[in-house]
């Protein structure tokens, strides 16, 4: 069952929670002149999701689907996406489009470099190249200048049926999370690499006051302190040779 929540001005978090996994899976619908969808979704979540876009606006009028990372539960649904939009583009990084959504995409996708920024009316989002954070060398995230907003993908994963938003800790939900999936199959969900550490840094200190998270709950609050924060638990969780 999908749940829509507005999680900003303008920001409506669509989610469904799959009990299966344990796992929430939120895409984050950005109105504005060129509506954006982040995170396409699983493509057999598509209708769910559609359905969950309909309640706010037409989808027929979204122009922009953005995602951090080639995989299916950030653009499994991508074309499906495109086909109802026929206005609509791909977002990614330059590497993400030029390794695998140049291929995939049924529509040419805007390809942007680090710090590169694309304006949509009133929103501004600027890319941030994050390469394998949290996985995969194509791997960015965009900030929303005007809302303050990460958009950070699979960054502070949580697991659960939780909150829409909170000012509480998510670093701790997301580091027991990290932690029950390093000791099973999941292990090695985040590579700890020479970047890992600086991208961090890069993320904190655009000093956001709002994380949109794709597993778990967003939060609101202060998000810099939030981001070194989930970098020493990467560290320990990730960075020590097992």
């Amino acid at each position: 069952m999908i749940k829509v929540d507005e999680i900003g001005a303008g920001i409506y978090r669509i989610s469904a929670y799959v009990a299966e996994f344990d796992l929430q899976f939120n895409h984050f619908l950005l109105t504005d002149d060129e509506p954006m969808l982040y995170h396409s979704g699983l493509r057999g979540m598509f209708e769910e999701i559609r359905e969950g876009v309909a309640s706010v606006i037409d989808p027929s009028k979204l122009r922009w689907v953005g995602f951090s990372h080639f995989e299916s539960d950030e653009c499994g649904s991508l074309n499906r996406w495109l086909e109802i939009a026929p206005q609509a583009r791909p977002v990614c990084s330059q590497v993400g489009a030029l390794v695998s959504v140049n291929d995939y995409a049924i529509r040419e996708p805007r390809g942007m470099a680090d710090g590169e920024v694309l304006e949509t009316g009133e929103r501004r989002y600027r890319l941030c190249r994050t390469p394998h954070l949290p996985h995969g060398w194509d791997a960015a995230v965009m900030y929303e200048e005007s809302s303050k907003t990460l958009l950070c993908s699979d960054l502070f994963h949580q697991s659960g049926q939780v909150e829409p938003i909170t000012e509480s800790d998510i670093v701790g939900r997301s580091g027991r999370a990290m932690r029950e999936y390093q000791a099973g199959v999941l292990a090695d969900y985040s590579p700890y690499t020479h970047y890992t550490e600086a991208s961090f840094k890069k993320l904190a200190d655009i000093s956001p006051e709002t994380l949109a998270v794709m597993h778990g709950s967003s939060f609101r609050g202060n998000a810099r302190q939030a981001l070194f924060d989930l970098a020493a638990e990467y560290k320990t969780v990730f960075g020590t040779p097992r």
